[in-house]
């Protein structure tokens, strides 16, 4: 059954990053409209993020807004994709979303996670749900670009099972394509 963007997602224990005696966050995900204040919020520090690692210095805010009007996130809703929150009981500490690019095919974009929680497993829970979700959508290939600076978020794709396939885009900001099988094909 598809979800439409107000529908949050029930939190499954089984598919937690929490376990006893872990110290990783506990986290609920929601998908939401991208054009959701929240949503606005975090897909604003996303491209402040990587914008600023691009150039290699703090991103102006013209610079954010060219690149959200560059590259809109709109689409992240409904038959065409979706957007995740991943909230701890400290507040709201990423997103990131899934772009419906062919039957059965997604492109997973928009991952971010607040510095403070890098390192804790949330982004790994976070990529999980993502794939539950599109397998629950009836998409069974996820694909992703990366850019060669971003060598966390390379390394965090390859350990969650992304590998190298065929070049799927010309974009400038695309060094690496990746995919992976999420569900039955």
């Amino acid at each position: 059954m598809p979800f439409s963007s107000a529908d949050p997602i029930p939190h499954d224990p089984a598919r937690s990053p929490e376990r006893e005696g872990d110290d990783r966050p506990s986290l609920t995900f929601t998908v939401v409209d991208p054009r959701a204040a929240e949503a606005m919020s975090l897909l604003t520090r996303y491209f402040a993020d990587i914008v600023s690692r691009y150039w290699g210095r703090p991103a102006t805010s013209d610079e954010v807004a060219r690149a959200m009007s560059d590259e809109p996130s709109d689409d992240l809703q409904g038959e065409t994709g979706y957007l995740v929150l991943a909230q701890s009981p400290a507040g709201v500490l990423g997103c990131a979303g899934v772009r419906v690019v062919a039957p059965g095919v997604g492109e997973v974009t928009r991952v971010f996670l607040d510095p403070v929680a890098r390192g804790s497993g949330a982004a790994r829970a976070l990529l999980g749900e993502l794939e539950t979700i599109a397998t629950d959508r009836g998409l069974h290939r996820l694909r992703l670009t990366v850019r060669e600076d971003l060598v966390e978020a390379r390394r965090l794709y390859e350990r969650a099972g992304y590998v190298p396939v065929e070049p799927f885009s010309t974009s400038p900001y695309a060094d690496h394509f990746l995919g992976k099988t999420v569900g039955p094909a």
